[in-house]
């Protein structure tokens, strides 16, 4: 008896901030069914339930890896701070729903369930030791995924977006399944990771090509839904379609949570045959720089060109993981917290125009500083990093990658992200242009009849509040690099990843 009640602890401190989020889940359904009408209360308790996550997260950080759910589950640093940047990417999207929910009149309980939900998916997905959690895990996000993109069921591009993501999304879960059951088969039926590995090794089948079919299947599956060219096909009509917040926790929540799960599956399961899946994530990663800037040129679209600029993100952040060392995953998590605040900080201010204008048009922008001098500089600072702009937290941001691939030997690679992200810095300058534009006659209609909304003080505090705190802090991230930096790589060698 004694030998149970120490294992059930063990497990419930293994995932301690999941059960925070569940009893949260359990909180709202029944607020739901005791209130006749949405209340406020409901975000605060979805944002609180999210921040106490983060809190319980941070002592464990120092503790040594446990494997728990009969190897199953796997809790260690490098896991818990994939896990604490999705609950920071989630908590941040909660405030700046709240004037857009309030405008399309959606219903607010489902909204905050499914966001809860699809964390919770991340969250045990950057845990996962087997192939079962590894494939259900993402399904569970990837499901609230869809309902939200398709949140407003009466506009025509939102139902559009659902169609082509679920469609899609299917299409790349069954290509994942079908590698895993290559893995499954060729490893004598094991599903663990560590097992694949020595059953691949007793099998000899590590050099076969059923484990080049299981590998090229799962980097389809994987670049799917890290939106890698050429598996990109499905970003731009979504993010256009889908409400802006979910568009805002797609860009983020989702990719960190595809991060974890390509960090592990590519350096466990594959680790013998590194030369293979580093020589095509390298030329996935060339693609997205590329094509990812070089299309974002021509959108006219806000939201269009937040779509492809992502896909070009995700490409510097591969470099990390092709370099293979704790200085190349130390790059790839501190760029990816800047991104965080980069991205949810730019759709923080196209929320609030959006909510205000109706429209989403770059060139519907111009001189708005003139009638919302707080939006236009809060952009600013959370635009022009996503491009690299020096001296930015963006310029630094992406620096460290270059400088841990070229000690790598990734010439190729680096010699190519600095020209790309000039060409980021070019569309992403013209946009901030147009906001301080002076000339009377470029400023539009949209602005000139551009009214700050005052019925509302709450929600407009929130999102002002985000928008703000984003604004900050992608400013000030680059300055404290080097303590971040710093932080990653200490907790990184605790994890033993690289020799897990």
């Amino acid at each position: 008896m004694k030998l149970e009640f120490d294992l059930r602890l063990s497990y419930g401190s293994a995932i301690s901030p999941e059960c925070i989020l569940i009893f949260s889940l359990i909180i709202l359904l029944i607020i739901d069914l005791i209130s006749e009408k949405d209340t406020p209360w409901l975000y605060f308790i979805s944002f609180a339930s999210l921040m106490i996550s983060i809190t319980v997260l941070f002592p464990q950080w120092k503790e040594e890896p446990i494997i728990s759910f009969s190897g199953n589950f796997r809790t260690d640093t490098f896991n818990e701070m994939f896990q604490s940047l999705i609950l920071l990417c989630s908590a941040l999207c909660i405030p700046l729903s709240v004037e857009y929910i309030q405008c399309t009149k959606m219903a607010i309980m489902e909204f905050l369930l499914l966001i809860l939900t699809a964390t919770l998916g991340g969250m045990f997905l950057c845990g996962a030791n087997d192939l079962v959690t590894i494939f259900v895990a993402p399904e569970c996000s990837s499901l609230c995924f869809y309902s939200l993109s398709g949140y407003t069921k009466r506009d025509a591009r939102s139902n559009e977006a659902t169609m082509k993501y679920l469609l899609m999304g299917g299409t790349s879960s069954s290509i994942l399944a079908y590698g895993f059951s290559w893995l499954y088969g060729l490893s004598g039926g094991e599903i663990q990771l560590q097992r694949i590995i020595n059953g691949l090794i007793d099998a000899q089948m590590y050099n076969s090509p059923g484990t080049l079919v299981a590998l090229i299947c799962i980097m389809v599956g994987i670049g799917f839904k890290l939106s890698l060219v050429p598996f990109h096909q499905w970003t731009p009509d979504v993010y256009e379609g889908s409400p802006t917040p979910v568009v805002a926790l797609l860009s983020a929540a989702s990719k960190v949570a595809a991060l974890a799960l390509a960090t592990r599956i590519f350096n466990i399961i594959f680790s013998f045959s590194s030369n293979e899946w580093h020589f095509l994530l390298e030329i996935l990663a060339i693609l997205s720089m590329i094509l990812g800037n070089l299309i974002a040129i021509t959108q006219t679209s806000m939201k269009r060109m937040l779509a492809y600029s992502p896909i070009s993100q995700i490409g510097y952040l591969m470099i990390g993981i092709i370099a293979g060392n704790s200085n190349g995953y130390a790059s790839m998590l501190t760029y990816t917290l800047f991104y965080i605040f980069m991205s949810l900080g730019t759709f923080a201010c196209i929320i609030l125009f959006g909510s205000r204008t109706g429209t989403d048009n770059i060139r519907d922008y111009a001189g708005l500083y003139i009638k919302d001098p707080l939006l236009a500089l809060s952009f600013t600072p959370c635009s022009l990093p996503l491009g690299g702009f020096p001296p930015s937290s963006g310029f630094f941001g992406k620096l460290y990658p270059f400088w841990c691939g070229w000690q790598a030997g990734l010439y190729l690679l680096v010699s190519i992200g600095p020209f790309t992200s000039v060409i980021s810095i070019y569309y992403y300058s013209r946009t901030v242009g147009l906001l301080i534009t002076e000339r009377d006659k470029e400023i539009t209609p949209y602005v000139t009849n551009y009214k700050i909304s005052t019925s509302s003080l709450i929600s407009k505090s929130f999102i002002e509040l985000g928008m703000v705190l984003c604004a900050v802090a992608s400013t000030i991230l680059g300055v404290i690099m080097n303590t971040i930096i710093s932080i990653a790589q200490d907790n990184i060698s605790l994890s033993h990843l690289i020799n897990s």
